[in-house]
């Protein structure tokens, strides 16, 4: 049987350890979880120090003693592998902030949805093996081919892999890496019962620089997301980030949008990223106005412009990395955009699963054994007639 991983909660409200006992309990019973509790930091150092076996810390933020980000600043002193989620109160950007730049890798908001909670333990865990496995490879890594395979699982391990199916809408996202990683990423967050911000990104650059660099990115996006309204403000907030401290000089091209589900608005701002399309009910194709944003982490300060689009029931909204687009054959033509609306226009069902896989087949067959070369990336998101 494989060993349980090990959670050190820490929290100094008392409430907290029952009901994380109770609501995780199916996965306490099935072996996948043991947890241990603290009620302040100077408690979570001590059990990090008698039980070396801890594999991640969930702390909230403000506690006695020694508050969550003085504790993110001590563990990497005591377990450098140990990986960390901070809770803190809903739009929180500064302390959300200072929790990445020191060391936490993902964080959840008060009051705690612990459906949300879940996935944020199993993304983090999953990424965590896949770091474990890296470092256990890393003597072995003479070759850049290696140390790529290592980014690609990196990469992977935090990209959501639960995606909205309702009466009225659906979206779905996929990714198909190359050997060369380009830091690909796709996100859906729900702000609210009503409004969807789905996003794409394309981060410079190869290897496990371009890996890292994306997970900061991704996270960067879901803080501002949750804490702004306006996806213009969001792409500023997170530029602004980005830009500081960016000594390698890396940039991320980005595309976010918001979708509410009562009016059918898309609004969308686009930092850099490719031209978004619409398939309408029709089967009729529309290339969506860009704002004209520049990449994310080049220069601060720059004001991120948006634009708005009404969907209506059948309505198909398709974003895509240049992976697609740029798919080259034997002969070196690429794949182009022409053909991808083709695509586009041909497959009217509802399903965005279908259409994502429908594009991919469609690039394969285009580029027979030519190697890819640049990461193939869709997100999908389809309007639905309500049953």
């Amino acid at each position: 049987m494989p060993v349980a991983f090990k959670i050190l909660v820490v929290d100094d409200e008392p409430d907290l350890e029952p009901l994380v006992l109770q609501r995780m309990r199916r996965r306490i019973r099935s072996g996948q979880y043991s947890f241990v509790f603290a009620h302040n930091g100077v408690e979570a150092l001590e059990v990090l120090r008698q039980e070396e076996d801890i594999d991640m810390v969930i702390s909230d933020i403000n506690m006695p003693q020694m508050d969550g980000l003085t504790l993110l600043e001590q563990i990497p002193k005591v377990d450098p592998n140990v990986r960390s989620i901070i809770i803190s109160a809903y739009g929180d950007m500064k302390n959300i902030r200072t929790a990445m730049n020191r060391g936490a890798f993902d964080f959840v908001t008060k009051p705690l949805d612990f459906d949300d909670l879940q996935i944020t333990i199993d993304r983090t865990l999953a990424h965590l093996v896949e770091w474990r496995d890296a470092l256990s490879s890393r003597d072995r890594l003479v070759s850049l081919e290696n140390e790529l395979n290592v980014a690609s699982k990196i990469q992977q391990s935090i990209l959501p892999t639960e995606f909205p199916l309702e009466n009225d809408f659906a979206a779905f996202a996929s990714m198909e890496p190359a050997k060369e990683v380009g830091g690909d990423f796709y996100d859906v967050i729900y702000l609210g019962q009503e409004r969807v911000g789905v996003a794409i990104a394309d981060v410079s650059d190869k290897g496990v620089p371009a890996a890292l660099f994306m997970m900061s990115s991704r996270t960067l996006l879901k803080g501002s997301a949750i804490g702004k309204y306006e996806p213009g403000e969001v792409l500023k907030e997170v530029n602004d980030l980005l830009c500081e401290g960016n000594e390698a000089m890396m940039f991320v091209t980005l595309l976010y949008a918001v979708y509410d589900r009562t009016t059918g608005k898309l609004t969308y701002a686009n930092g850099g990223h490719c031209t978004p399309y619409v398939r309408r009910a029709d089967g009729s194709i529309i290339a969506l106005p860009l704002t004209g944003g520049m990449a994310l982490g080049i220069l601060d300060g720059q004001d991120y412009h948006q634009d708005t689009f009404d969907l209506l029931p059948g309505d198909t909204v398709f974003l895509y990395s240049d992976g697609v687009s740029e798919a080259m054959n034997r002969e070196g033509e690429e794949f182009g955009l022409e053909r991808m609306a083709q695509v586009l226009a041909e497959n009217t069902t509802e399903d965005p699963r279908a259409v994502n896989e429908a594009m991919f087949e469609a690039v394969r067959a285009f580029a027979g054994d030519t190697p890819q070369s640049d990461d193939i990336t869709c997100l999908t998101l389809c309007r639905r007639e309500k049953a």
